[in-house]
């Protein structure tokens, strides 16, 4: 692996970097504070083309790789973690699994608009009894004349509530368990369609989620995605490219935390000195920053693998379980250093200690990341 990085990855890195220090960061805090959307921060990245990056640009992308991805998620989950898995979604949990396994004609018609911002995607997986156990699908959906028809509810969908289009995972054949799920590209405005109110969230509060419910929603026959029985392979798919994503995103709210703790630590001054130059203090700041080098190591590892064609389940898996618990620890840390100023909303180690949690929730648990390498470890 060549650690270093391409002109072409190097200028995406600058670019995102000062689209973040810039644009992003000056509003991060009152958009997590007033639970606002950033619509116009959205907008931006589409200009950007940073809502398809690694999508080929015949197919409205920007035609760059995955690494470059991670480049790009990693600077803006560190100005703003909400405004990163807007991005991180519609990039990993639906303009991939178009690409890879979608019709010409779906990618025309759903990835061209998607991956050029002009419209947002979202991942309907998760259900009120399907978190973890994906293959616990009750979501149905039936075979008409030209078509299906749907119903269920989804939970917890990031971009839900601002989403125009949705990747739908349903049980087509329940006798079959995980190979009768079957996914299918929906438009959210079909009739029958109810957008539940918007989660109440303890971190990445600009980030809107919500609860979906599909009601006797027909969908036609050519806005299925692979074949019927598949959908449980789309779905796993997806999520080891979306891992890379959302451990680019913890890695982005790590240094985040050691960069404003830095700050502060030499600034602060006790005991005649700043408390940068403390060891208690120190130590910490240290092991931060080696936590951070190596999970970014890990997740670059992931990334180029992803761009090379090689399977990279357990290497995501490493990444996501890696940097999610990095970026809970920087935070915790962040917020120690800090003292009682890191308790309150004014400084923005309160936000990251907030946000840092869901990275070891969302797009598989640290547990089930456990489960995958360990099962890589003793398979035959």
């Amino acid at each position: 692996m060549d650690l270093e990085l391409t002109p072409e990855q190097t200028l995406i890195q600058k670019t995102a970097r000062d689209f973040a220090t810039k644009e992003v960061l000056p509003v991060a805090a009152e958009n997590d504070q007033h639970k606002r959307y950033p619509k116009a921060l959205v907008a931006r990245m589409a200009e950007l083309g940073f809502l398809g990056i690694a999508v080929p640009e015949e197919w409205g992308g920007a035609g760059m790789d995955n690494v470059s991805y991670a480049l790009a998620m990693e600077e803006i989950s560190r100005a703003c973690a909400s405004t990163g898995v807007i991005m991180s979604v519609n990039n990993s949990l639906v303009c991939d699994p178009i690409l890879k396994f979608g019709t010409d004609a779906q990618k025309e018609r759903f990835l061209k608009p998607l991956a050029a911002g002009q419209k947002l995607g979202c991942f309907c997986l998760s259900e009120p009894e399907a978190g973890s156990d994906a293959a616990a699908q009750k979501t149905m959906a039936v075979k008409k004349d030209g078509g299906w028809v749907l119903n269920g509810t989804k939970n917890w969908i990031t971009n839900g509530p601002v989403a125009d289009l949705a990747l739908v995972f349903t049980m087509t054949e329940p006798d079959k368990g995980t190979r009768g799920i079957t996914a299918f590209i929906v438009e959210l405005a079909a009739k029958g369609i109810e957008i539940g109110p918007t989660d109440q969230k303890l971190g990445i509060r600009a980030s809107p989620s919500s609860q979906i419910f599909f009601t006797d929603v027909f969908v036609k026959d050519d806005q299925l995605l692979g074949k019927p029985g598949e959908g449980f392979k789309v779905a796993m798919h997806t999520l080891d490219g979306g891992r890379i994503g959302i451990a680019s995103q913890a890695l982005g709210i790590a240094r985040a935390s050691l960069e404003d703790a830095m700050a502060y630590a030499k600034e602060r001054k006790t005991f005649g000195k700043p408390i940068a130059q403390h060891q208690a203090i120190a130590f910490k700041l240290a092991d931060m920053a080696t936590e951070i080098d190596a999970a970014r190591l890990l997740i670059w590892r992931a990334a180029t693998l992803k761009d090379r064609g090689v399977r990279h389940s357990t290497e995501s898996s490493m990444a996501k379980v890696f940097a999610s618990e990095v970026a809970n620890r920087a935070a915790k840390e962040a917020v120690q250093i800090f003292g009682g100023y890191g308790y309150v909303s004014d400084y923005p180690v309160e936000r990251h200690f907030r946000d840092a949690k869901i990275t070891e929730i969302y797009e598989g648990t640290s547990e089930v990341q456990r489960l995958v390498i360990a099962r890589s470890l003793v398979k035959d």
